[in-house]
């Protein structure tokens, strides 16, 4: 006589992106996968959207082993929905509209249809934000926020410098200096000028046309997200104790000790964990303040492709996923 054995229960499984194998953007394949659970102290959010940024095509390449050897899953700009609160949590229920920047710098696997990760790493959506702007907020917008506000301690009536004033770190930066009540000088190519204006920088420098170093009057702060020669250039355009704020890693161009001896401060700006940080940044949404532009939008599937087009740096603000 045969005898059955119950069947166990099938494990709920999603999509996810995954890389077996550092290289280019080809190596990011769909898989199916189990669906993570929410442990005590975390939430599972379904994912809406998950922000590209410069570091995953960087880890992806291994030229910023963040991670470690692959098999890993990228991503860390989350925005979504709420599905299972785990054991202890408070402050979050099933239902609610969240962002966040999920265990960075640990692996994040925001390029997934879900997330579990602490709930202390995700704030609640403000309605003025839309879930596809979350999407491309948290890392970006940290970064930017830290470099300015947190480093710089940006104030009312300084001049501030912005390089790679239209990409994803740098339009937001722009935002926030305003916000701050700076002078905001941006450098970017001609056709992005009309968009920064309206986020209100109020001046602003084609590099392939003008020399910033000659066209630009003395600021207070560089915020450089270009790196090499660009930030030993800008040496010149600082006052006296003025500062330059580095988020490149690879390639800062400068030490401290060699700004010392021109006599200025650098420094560079690592993102991290900040609940107050990511407090800071709704506020600036919830006043009018801060808008975050999300230049083009790919399903999940297409993750290779939107590193291609990321490395062109072809888009204006940010790259979204959809999962």
């Amino acid at each position: 006589m045969s005898v059955q054995t119950p069947s166990q229960p099938a494990v709920p499984q999603m999509n996810a992106i995954v890389q077996q194998s550092l290289g280019g953007p080809e190596v990011l394949e769909r898989v199916s996968t189990a669906r993570p659970v929410a442990a005590p102290g975390e939430i599972l959010v379904k994912v809406h959207a998950a922000g590209v940024n410069p570091v995953d095509l960087a880890v992806r390449a291994g030229y910023f082993p963040l991670l470690g050897e692959p098999p890993f899953s990228l991503g860390w700009d989350v925005a979504g929905t709420v599905e299972v609160v785990g054991e202890g949590v408070t402050g979050f229920a099933a239902g609610d509209e969240v962002f966040g920047m999920p265990r960075f710098p640990q692996a994040g696997n925001a390029y997934a249809e879900y997330v579990a990760a602490p709930a202390e790493q995700f704030a609640h959506r403000p309605a003025a934000l839309p879930v596809i702007e979350a999407g491309a907020l948290p890392l970006s917008g940290l970064t930017a926020y830290q470099a300015l506000v947190r480093i710089a301690g940006l104030r009312a009536g300084q001049r501030v410098l912005i390089h790679a004033a239209s990409g994803g770190v740098g339009h937001l930066a722009v935002q926030i200096a305003k916000a701050r009540g700076a002078y905001v000088i941006g450098t970017a190519r001609a056709e992005k000028h009309t968009i920064l204006k309206k986020l209100g920088a109020d001046e602003l420098i084609d590099y392939t046309l003008a020399d910033f170093a000659e066209a630009v009057e003395p600021v207070d702060v560089v915020f450089d997200l270009v790196g090499g020669e660009n930030a030993r250039r800008s040496v010149a355009v600082l006052r006296p104790g003025g500062l330059i704020v580095s988020a490149i890693d690879h390639d800062p161009g400068l030490t401290p000790e060699e700004a010392q001896a021109s006599g200025v401060r650098f420094e560079p700006v690592v993102v991290h964990q900040s609940a107050e940080d990511l407090a800071g940044l709704r506020e600036l949404v919830e006043a009018g303040a801060l808008r975050v532009h999300v230049g083009l939008t790919l399903p999940l599937a297409e993750a290779g492709q939107a590193h291609r087009i990321s490395a062109g740096r072809a888009v204006t603000g940010k790259l979204v996923l959809i999962p």
